[in-house]
């Protein structure tokens, strides 16, 4: 099972763990399961969406554990699918009244900030349920990829404001008795971690840190390719970065940051990097006309874990279209640092040919020592995962490393695991960021 799968699971049970812990140790508990199933399922869309608030800040110190901030993402959008769950089956459930019944605080007249609290449960509800209806809206729209990316950003901050009602909701809902129990503790860990990650969100201070400005320099076009490289150079700041690693630019502040594989070694005398990006959207289809050169930019990262680490003796390579940027970066690195050689078959399919960019991967490919296996599918067929085995004898005893389209990838690595390879050495980015 993958981290983040891991990750999720382990969390929806230990929550689920934590509340009936608290429901069992809480005094005059409830006599049904329906009142229990509303608090319940109220405070897991709260916490789903505490998680996914802190994971839209890009925090450092879990790619490691995660395997990347492109795993990292998409863990971000399974918690905002299952918070947006469990927040409909609370709607479902929640009755509109005898509120006070189902906490059990009508035996005794409250006082102190139990007292305040109930003073606050009509407008709590009334304001929990129409943040929920924008909620609903907004990560619907937020998974559909038509969506224009720039409003996909914005919507992203929208939800971070809407966050912000469910806590003040949450507060004053959750039963009394919960707040001293572990689940009530763990809950105002998470509200608190929400609401700071929120207020990054909201204040455009995600990834600040991280940001170093940068002038292009040379912009090259490959019209038969649909793409164009780009080199930028960085005025300072930059840590360096790994090959395989990506950073996220802005050129345009309405259009927000987007997230391109860094395609050149680090040579901090020089400080530039390359980017390669191919006109696949509505935005990147625009880049050709948008991009000058000295058009200034702004750079952040280094993210990611496809850095290619790993104790094997050999190692296969397999991308597909763009996907082969990192493996450019690789090997522009391996060219200066020949100490670090292993023997790697990268095996490149592509339905687009230029023979520039063609020339360009065969000599980093020799002066690397790669061996490079080009594949121009319309002329020479798909590249799978009986081509690599027959093509690579050793390929047991190698560290697999893809980058490309998601069901070639699926393709790939079913075949190879299917004859023996591990799961984990298999490598793949998962590259969609939303």
């Amino acid at each position: 099972m993958s981290p983040i799968r891991i990750a999720l699971v382990s969390t929806l049970a230990l929550l689920t763990g934590l509340w009936i812990l608290a429901e069992y140790l809480a005094p005059g508990g409830y006599r049904s399961l329906h009142p229990f199933f509303t608090q319940y399922t109220g405070a897991m869309g709260l916490a789903m969406m505490s998680l996914a608030m802190v994971l839209a800040t890009r925090p450092k110190w879990l790619e490691r554990p995660l395997h990347g901030l492109d795993k990292m993402y998409r863990l971000h959008k399974w918690l905002g699918i299952t918070g947006l769950v469990f927040m409909l089956a609370h709607w479902w459930w929640t009755p509109g009244e005898q509120l006070r019944l189902r906490r059990g605080w009508a035996e005794a007249t409250p006082e102190g900030i139990r007292a305040w609290l109930q003073a606050q449960e009509a407008i709590a509800e009334s304001i929990g349920e129409w943040t929920f209806y924008a909620i609903l809206v907004l990560i619907i729209l937020a998974l559909l990829r038509w969506f224009p990316y720039h409003l996909f950003q914005k919507i992203h901050k929208l939800l971070a404001v809407a966050y912000l009602p469910i806590v003040y909701h949450s507060v004053v809902l959750m039963r009394f008795e919960y707040w001293f129990q572990p689940a009530g503790l763990v809950m105002a860990a998470l509200m608190i971690a929400g609401t700071g990650a929120a207020a990054i969100v909201l204040t455009g201070r995600i990834g600040l840190s991280r940001k170093v400005q940068g002038t292009i320099r040379s912009l090259t076009f490959y019209p038969e390719l649909y793409v164009i490289e780009g080199e930028v150079e960085l005025k300072g700041g930059w840590p360096g970065h790994k090959p395989g690693q990506f950073a996220f630019l802005t050129n345009e502040r309405h259009e927000g940051a987007h997230p391109y594989t860094i395609a050149s070694d680090w040579v901090p005398e020089e400080r530039c990097l390359v980017f390669i990006v191919k006109e696949l959207g509505d935005y990147t289809n625009q880049l050709p006309r948008q991009l000058k050169k000295g058009m200034p930019v702004t750079v952040e990262g280094p993210y990611g874990c496809f850095d290619f680490e790993d104790n094997h003796p050999r190692q296969i390579w397999v991308a597909g279209g763009i996907g082969i940027t990192p493996f450019v970066a690789r090997m522009k690195y391996l060219a200066h640092h020949p100490d670090e050689r292993k023997p790697v078959d990268l095996f490149f399919g592509t339905n687009e040919y230029e023979q520039d960019a063609a020339d360009r991967l065969v000599t980093d490919a020799e002066a690397a020592g790669v061996t490079l296996h080009l594949y121009f599918t319309p002329r020479d067929g798909f590249v799978t995962g009986e081509i690599i085995r027959s093509t690579v004898p050793e390929w047991h005893a190698a560290s697999v490393w893809f980058c490309g389209p998601a069901a070639f990838g699926k393709a790939v690595k079913r075949d190879l695991v299917n004859n023996g390879l591990a799961r984990a050495d298999f490598h793949r980015e998962l590259f969609k960021m939303r």
